[in-house]
């Protein structure tokens, strides 16, 4: 079994998969995995769609994402999860007029990344889609208004690991000790 480091070092952004289907069982592990995340005052206001069919994983890639990035690759993906976010009232639109602080947003980083990483640990590869047209892929789901779709995450099993990975910038480059 890897260690939690192990697992934080394999993951990468994975863009070319298998087709082989990703067990039902692996994509409930995933969400619970991102249902458990912390969130500001409990809130969890995150939302997700599970996307197996191959037209509506289609739609949302045509549709759903914004053109220029080309990621034909992400129709190979057999799961694709739309994570939303519902606002609610005080934590989400009162309390970051008060602190500048997107609470909702820094929810969803959490609740996906613990959705990316339990997916790493069971061997799947995954990759966060932001360059997204909200309001397509809210009507493509079937989300209410106050549901608004924030990413989407492939998810299958890669097709080959990366050669090296993504150079990453050093810790004296971004932590300042006081």
């Amino acid at each position: 079994m890897k260690t939690f480091a192990e697992i934080v070092a394999s993951r990468f952004s994975c863009r070319a998969y298998r087709p082989d289907p990703v067990p039902h069982a692996a994509v409930e592990q995933i969400l619970e995995a991102a249902r458990v995340a912390p969130s500001a005052c409990n809130r969890q206001p995150w939302r997700f769609t599970v996307a197996t069919e191959p037209a509506l994983r289609t739609q949302l890639l045509d549709e759903g994402t914004l053109p220029g990035l080309g990621m034909t690759w992400a129709a190979n993906a057999p799961v694709i999860l739309v994570l939303g976010m519902k606002k609610s009232l005080i934590t989400h639109r009162m309390a970051p007029l008060l602190s500048k602080v997107e609470y909702p947003l820094l929810d969803l980083g959490i609740a996906g990344e613990h959705a990316i990483l339990q997916a790493t640990e069971l061997g799947l590869g995954t990759c966060w889609i932001g360059w997204i047209r909200p309001k397509e892929v809210r009507r493509i789901v079937g989300w209410p208004s106050d549901i608004m779709p924030q990413a989407l995450i492939t998810v299958g099993w890669p097709a080959a690991l990366p050669q090296r990975p993504s150079p990453r910038l050093s810790l004296a480059e971004i932590v300042t000790w006081r």
